[in-house]
Formats: C-alpha cells, structure tokens, sequence
C-alpha cells in the first residue's frame, strides 16, 4: 500500500543523503548512525514504491524520482521551518514579555525610504497595531526572507524581484536614474538614455543580480547600496537605480533621469496562505496610502 503522507523527518533524512550523495556524510551531517539512516531510506523507498538512490561502488546517485523528492522535500521542509518561525513569532514566543504580536517587514537597505515611513507611522497609529521589525535586506534578498519565513511581509521592486508564489498589492511606479560621479562629462545633461550609458569606456555600468544571477559584463557586481555609492564617487561605475534613491545620493554624484529605463513597481508582498490578522491590518494601510496618493 502506497502512503501519500510523509514526515519531516524522512525528507530531512533524504535530503541530506540526496545532497551529499554518500550516506556516511549525511549521517554526520545529520548527529546520526549510518546503519539506522540507511534503513530509513530503505523504508522510505519501500513505502513509496519507488527507488530514489542508485546505489553501487562508485557511490550514490538520485534517480528521476528521487530528483523529483529532493526539489519537493526541500520546498516541504522550507515551508515547515517557515511556519514555525512565523507561528512563534505570531505568539510571542520569540520576544517573551512583550504585550504585542511582531512582524517582520523585509525591505531592500535605502530603498523607497518616504514609502517606509509613512507605511510604519500609519500603522501604529492602528489601535490593535502589531510592533513591526524593519529588516535590512540585501538586493533581491526579500524573497527569500518571505519564503524561509525570517520574514511575514516585503516591500519589492518589479523587475528587480520575482513575486512569483506570493500575493501582493502594487504601491508606486517611478522612473529611473542615471547615477554618475559628479564630475562627469554626461552629469550636466538633463536626460540620457540608456543607450548613453551603456558603453562608456571609462565606466561600465554596474550589474545587479536578478533573481540571484548577474548578467556578463565588465562592470563591478553590486551586493549594496554602499558598495554602489564608493564605486561612482571614485569613478568606477554608473548605476541605474530608482528615483527613490536620491535619498542616500552622495554630493560625489549626479542624477540624471533616463528616459527610456523600464519604470520600478514597489509592491507589498506576503506568503500566499497567511492569515495573520496583524499581516491583513498592515496591508489594508499599504492600500489605504497608494489610495491617498
């Protein structure tokens, strides 16, 4: 008889087999003895009726049904690790002695700083308002908080982060910015296009990741926005950012609107099954201020 249901446990056990692929590693990853753990594979295997490990001297192999447990068990054991972290978070339990239920509002470090503020000034003033922990993200970094549960709720920017899994509301559009040292021959134009920045000798345009990957290319990879200010005050770099980023622009820089970037659409974002009353409250505000703009 084949049993659909599966425990944590198994999927932690085969996960660890499945990435290190030698099951003496994934007992010690695991604080385990390799005989118990490979009987649990072993009744794994039997329940599903499937194998998931080629096994022969050369070491071990997943097969296609056990690539398909590990894509599976890892999203599974993410979306338990999420509940439980968002589940105490909701009771308190990570914060005892404090009269409020918290939650944790992932943000992308400098970015649409006067959104921020208003969001957070308009929610406390909600009577059953919950206490909110802004956390610092790096660039596209906000969809993992959401998913791995260190996070209830996002600020992102389309096309910079994915939405894809998640419910969101759409807050802002804004153009784009070229962002220059102060110096530069291009920083008294009142415009540019994109077309004008993209092939300056003297500075290659900055790279950002996109979902985790950075495009090829002769310009600096960014992880920040400080590392982008140094690098165009020392004249390494032009970077395209927002038109919220004026807020953290140096006097070393010179911002210069392009005309034909593709517009940032700041979304709040949050995990498609919450039913946190505290989530519902903050975002009803989110709608209430892009509704007032």
């Amino acid at each position: 008889m084949v049993v659909d249901a599966l425990e944590t446990r198994e999927l932690r056990y085969f996960v660890a087999v499945a990435e290190e692929l030698h099951f003496g590693r994934a007992a010690e990853r695991l604080g385990m003895a390799q005989p118990p753990l490979s009987r649990a594979i072993q009744q794994l295997e039997r329940r599903l009726g499937v194998c998931l490990l080629e096994r022969n001297r050369r070491g071990v192999a997943l097969t296609d049904a056990g690539q398909v447990l590990l894509f599976e068990g890892r999203a599974t054991l993410d979306a338990a690790t999420a509940a439980a972290r968002r589940t105490r978070r909701a009771g308190g339990a990570d914060n005892p002695g404090s009269a409020r239920s918290r939650l944790v509002l992932a943000v992308k470090t400098a970015a649409v700083h006067e959104l921020l503020q208003k969001l957070l000034d308009a929610y406390a003033a909600q009577p059953d308002a919950a206490e909110v922990e802004v956390l610092q993200c790096r660039l596209c970094d906000q969809e993992a908080r959401l998913r791995d549960g260190s996070a209830d709720v996002a600020l992102m920017h389309v096309p910079y982060n994915s939405l894809a899994g998640f419910d969101s509301e759409e807050l802002m559009t804004e153009g784009q910015l070229a962002v220059l040292p102060a110096g530069h021959p291009l920083a008294a134009r009142e415009t540019l296009s994109m077309a004008d920045i993209s092939d300056l000798p003297d500075l290659p345009p900055a790279r950002w990741p996109r979902h985790g990957v950075y495009a090829p290319g002769p310009g600096p990879e960014i992880h920040d926005q400080t590392q982008l200010a140094q690098l165009v005050a020392l004249g390494r770099t032009v970077g395209v950012v927002p038109e919220s980023a004026r807020a953290w622009l140096w006097s070393e820089h010179a911002a210069v609107p392009l005309t034909d970037a593709p517009p940032v659409v700041t979304h709040i974002a949050w995990p498609t099954h919450s039913r946190s009353p505290a989530l519902a409250s903050l975002i009803r505000t989110a709608v209430q201020l892009d509704s007032a703009r």
